[in-house]
């Protein structure tokens, strides 16, 4: 599916600059355009876009004041807001009322396509994440006649498959990764990884080691999980570089790391700069991502 985008915005200057940036972007298609608070408000009700682009002042209705009385009637997409106003009391208060980013006034293609394809990324990830959890519901509400079958591949078989997509079967943090995994599936949550701190300490507590040494195992596990993540970041970036539609960088690139990270990390390849040490990794997000295609592929 494509993402959907409202305008909100009385300015028919900024509306038709924004129109023509989304058509021409890619990142998803026009929904409809608003230009007041008021009329956006009933628009984003009937038509449940995605996400809403909405100007900050208004002269009925401003975005803020919008927002939170959309959120009051139980519309759950993104926002967007537009503003020219750099009050750090009134951008705290967007921000505490639900916006997710903020685009500047004037407006600058750049920008705003950065912003949009950021929101798809959150919003393809959110809705696989969505999907899991409602396959797992189904999976959960089958009451089976005889008892289940043995499962025929293990968490080691499906997560180690996944370590030799993303190319980092033999790195040291690879073999933490999968007792992560085990550790979380024996907890029997249906779709949320356990907290890290305390996956860290129930796997190294398995090492049969004393309370300070495994304080410190799980830091030496961390920066090995770390290190794994960065270099799988690294293959996916080289693999970019060389064919962009390549299904192993389409599929794992957009839904195990920030898009900017991606970006930054291909550009510093392309540029030949060494910049391991000041790459970005979400180390939550992959291990939650690996966990759910692990639990997939178990029970595919």
């Amino acid at each position: 599916m494509t993402l959907s985008i409202l305008i909100v915005d009385d300015d028919v200057v900024s509306r038709s600059m924004l129109q023509d940036i989304i058509e021409n972007c890619g990142t998803g298609e026009l929904a409809g355009m608003a230009e007041g608070g008021l009329e956006g408000q009933r628009m984003i009700l009937d038509l449940k876009p995605d996400v809403v682009l909405i100007d900050l002042l208004m002269p009925d209705q401003d975005g803020i004041e919008t927002v939170a009385n959309l959120k009051r009637s139980g519309y759950n997409g993104k926002f967007i807001m537009i503003s020219q106003v750099v009050n750090k009391e009134m951008v705290g208060a967007a921000y505490q009322k639900g916006i997710e980013f903020f685009i500047h006034k004037p407006i600058n293609r750049v920008e705003v396509e950065h912003v949009l394809n950021k929101v798809n990324e959150q919003w393809k990830y959110e809705r696989y994440v969505q999907e899991i959890k409602q396959s797992m519901a189904r999976l959960n509400l089958v009451e089976a006649p005889a008892p289940a079958p043995a499962q025929t591949r293990t968490v080691r078989d499906s997560a180690r498959s996944i370590l030799m997509d993303l190319g980092i079967i033999g790195e040291s943090g690879s073999k933490d990764i999968v007792a992560l995994m085990e550790y979380a599936i024996e907890q029997k949550q249906a779709s949320e990884l356990p907290p890290l701190k305390e996956s860290y300490e129930a796997v190294a507590q398995k090492y049969k080691l004393t309370a300070k040494e495994v304080e410190k195992e799980c830091k030496a596990m961390e920066q090995r999980i770390r290190r794994t993540v960065l270099t799988a970041l690294t293959n996916l970036a080289s693999i970019g570089l060389t064919d962009y539609s390549n299904h192993k960088f389409e599929h794992y690139a957009p839904l195990y790391f920030d898009f900017q990270d991606v970006r930054m990390k291909m550009r510093a390849m392309e540029e030949e700069q060494a910049s391991d040490n000041k790459s970005k990794v979400n180390i939550k997000k992959f291990l939650q991502v690996f966990y759910m295609e692990t639990v997939e592929k178990i029970n595919s």
